[in-house]
């Protein structure tokens, strides 16, 4: 596999901006989200972990990137993407893999997510992970007209396959 997964950084927000206003257009994350959480993804105390997925047999093409929040043992996916060329190659389930590696590591005892009711594609990996719906958020998605599925699985220590080296 030509992907390789590494830690996101300041520098990749540019490329992060372009996919991420491809991707969602009408409910886009802004730079200064992404600044916020990355603000605090490299100290001791840290809560937040970002990931990006370059290609390297494309000059390192940015094909994808991921974040997850941990607070009092819940993690909760905060984003994850993927370029249209590379769905259903496997780079969905590698990002969300890395995430619950993650999730382990800042010993979260469960994950949640939100995902568009209407986006099954992804509903789909979220369940072979095991993520279970457990609820929903009315108009969750701008422009206020798409709920969300909230989706939550129990011990993240179980998903296999968690590495960011490719």
């Amino acid at each position: 596999m030509t992907v390789t997964l590494r830690e996101m950084r300041w520098w990749d927000l540019d490329r992060v901006m372009e996919l991420e206003l491809d991707l969602f257009p009408d409910d886009a994350w802004s730079r200064g989200m992404f600044w916020s959480e990355l603000a605090d993804a490299r100290h001791p105390l840290a809560t937040r972990h970002y990931i990006v997925a370059e290609d390297t047999a494309q000059q390192n093409r940015l094909v994808g990137y991921a974040g997850l929040a941990a607070i009092a043992g819940t993690g909760d996916v905060q984003t994850i993407a993927a370029v249209r060329d590379h769905w259903g190659t496997g780079l969905g389930a590698r990002l969300l893999a890395d995430l619950m590696h993650q999730a382990t590591a800042f010993e979260c005892h469960e994950v949640l997510l939100e995902v568009r009711v209407d986006n099954t594609r992804a509903q789909r990996l979220y369940e072979r992970f095991g993520f279970e719906p457990i609820g929903f958020r009315k108009g969750y998605y701008q422009p206020g007209s798409v709920d969300a599925l909230v989706m939550r699985m129990t011990d993240p220590s179980t998903v296999q396959g968690t590495t960011t080296d490719g």
